[in-house]
């Protein structure tokens, strides 16, 4: 096996020469001033910044290089299940960045921010559609923050009811953050079965819906990537009780424009709008995560709300008695909203439509690929049922029969220039590999994602070890990542010597700056 050289991790102050410049500007035609008159003394440096000295293409191929050594959507394959890693068409971009909407000030009185607000309708208006609820707010930042905005609005409207409930129902495939909000928002959090089906286990969701339940949150299709053909019932139980009926949108892209949330009977509905019409993703943001409610939820909604007044004008809403109150400063992250709308106005209904068939269409071929014996040996599929837009494989035969774990699999595959799907979730599912590709994959692509699992399969019936040490063709080879996160090593030094990592305070394994 041909050995790849270790790393270049020059960082730019390394590769810092005293004397050295990128650029240097004209001379000042204009008479000097002492900065200490143009600024109070506190704010005034005591000594200039330690910034590297490098030629202009000596920056350039720095940045070029490291921005070449990160795996994204634009480089390669990136079935990622749940987390939705679609593409972004670039188009959106430029949209975004149209000076108009890029440059907009948060404060900007509505009076002078008429289009601005009338996107926010519009997008309301769409997503309204699309989850078959009435009435939508942008304001939360994220899918999470959309999560816990629900349960604010269960609580309140429990309470104008004047009832008091402190528990609230998660099946056990749900997303890990929905037990994480439940717990925040300050309520007991009860697990609800699986049925052999891979849909919630009925008996268990009637032992467990008492009065005392404010709400059930629900994933469909759920984790496994199998729609909930009991949906009326679920609801039908749920409601029985009093209690609320939550959607976590993590998964709408697998029906959107086929089915909608309000018609199964959900009160709430929280949009990721990365995952189901296109966002950057990753590095934290910025998100969005609208919630849609039915009309007994709206009187809760955040403040302020966009609307059309009589005239045909936009304004915000300040005047709502019953609201949550404010999720943040102010309306939401403006850019992620031109990105989605201009998606789905791209798109339009029949084109949003396809999206969710050809990714439930993917999934399904890329599953049925994954079949064959000579890969279903090691990588059975946990539920085999047709699929939505994405399936768990367990990794128990690899393991069992080849001696390499699901992780290991993972790690290989970014030598065949794909990314791992997610791995060991849903918890329960054994070795799990969640894959999704999405509606943007070509067959190719499919196909090869299937060749590159079964000669990693067939690799390890020869020789574990070449899976068990991946990967080989990364940056950077397989690391300790609970160490990574826990202790970065951050060598970079700010002070009097830049760029020696044994003279900038650090000792190779704690942060300095």
């Amino acid at each position: 096996m041909t050995r790849i050289p270790e790393p270049d991790t020059v960082t730019i102050y390394e590769r810092s020469r005293e004397g050295r410049r990128a650029f240097t500007p004209p001379a000042s035609d204009v008479p000097e001033v002492a900065v200490e008159e143009l600024l109070p003394e506190g704010m005034v440096r005591r000594e200039p910044p330690a910034l590297p000295e490098v030629s202009e293409p000596e920056i350039v191929r720095h940045f070029n290089g490291l921005s070449k050594k990160n795996f994204d959507l634009d480089t390669g394959f990136y079935p990622l299940g749940s987390c939705t890693m679609k593409h972004n068409p670039k188009l959106h971009e430029r949209v975004a960045a149209l000076p108009g909407h890029a440059r907009l000030h948060p404060l900007q009185d509505p009076e002078y921010a008429q289009g601005a607000l009338e996107l926010m309708w519009n997008l309301q208006g769409a997503l309204s559609e699309v989850a078959g609820l009435p009435h939508v707010s942008l304001q939360p930042s994220a899918g999470s923050h959309g999560e816990l905005a629900g349960l604010l609005l269960t609580r309140a409207y429990h309470e104008d009811r004047g009832e008091q409930r402190h528990k609230v129902l998660t099946p056990d495939t749900a997303h890990g953050t929905n037990p994480a909000t439940v717990t925040m928002a300050g309520y007991e959090v009860v697990k609800v079965g699986t049925a052999e089906d891979g849909g919630v286990d009925l008996d268990d969701l009637r032992a467990q819906a008492t009065d005392d339940v404010a709400c059930l949150m629900l994933t469909n299709p759920n984790t496994l990537g199998l729609f909930d053909r009991n949906i009326e019932e679920i609801a039908r139980i749920v409601h029985g009780v009093g209690a609320t009926l939550y959607y976590d949108g993590a998964n709408l892209n697998a029906i959107m424009g086929r089915a909608r949330p309000g018609d199964m009977g959900f009160d709430i509905v929280h949009f990721n709008l990365h995952k189901t019409f296109t966002q950057p993703h990753g590095g934290g943001g910025p998100g969005a995560g609208p919630i849609a409610v039915s009309d007994r939820i709206e009187p809760f909604l955040p403040r302020p709300q966009v609307v059309k007044t009589a005239d045909g004008a936009f304004d915000l809403d300040e005047d709502r008695p019953k609201s949550i109150g404010k999720l943040r400063g102010f309306q939401g992250n403006f850019g992620v909203f031109v990105r989605s709308y201009a998606y789905i106005r791209s798109l339009g209904a029949d084109g949003l439509k396809e999206a969710s068939e050809t990714a439930v269409l993917n999934a399904n071929y890329l599953r049925a690929l994954l079949g064959a014996p000579d890969i279903a040996e090691h990588l059975p599929i946990a539920y085999d049922r047709t699929c939505m837009h994405e399936f768990v494989l367990s990794g128990r035969g690899a393991r069992d029969n080849l001696g390499i774990k699901t992780l290991d699999i993972a790690k290989r595959l970014l030598d065949h220039g794909v990314h791992p799907p997610t791995v060991y979730f849903p918890l329960l599912v054994e070795e799990a590999l969640m894959i999704e590709p999405t509606e943007t994959e070509t067959k190719e692509r499919l196909d090869h994602f299937a060749e590159a699992l079964r000669s990693i399969l067939r690799e390890a019936a020869d020789d574990p070890e070449i899976a068990r040490n991946a990967p080989y063709t990364t940056p950077v080879r397989r690391l300790d990542e609970a160490g990574a996160a826990k202790r970065p090593v951050v060598r970079q030094g700010a002070g009097a010597n830049p760029g020696d990592p044994a003279r900038a305070g650090g000792d190779g394994g704690a942060p300095t700056t």
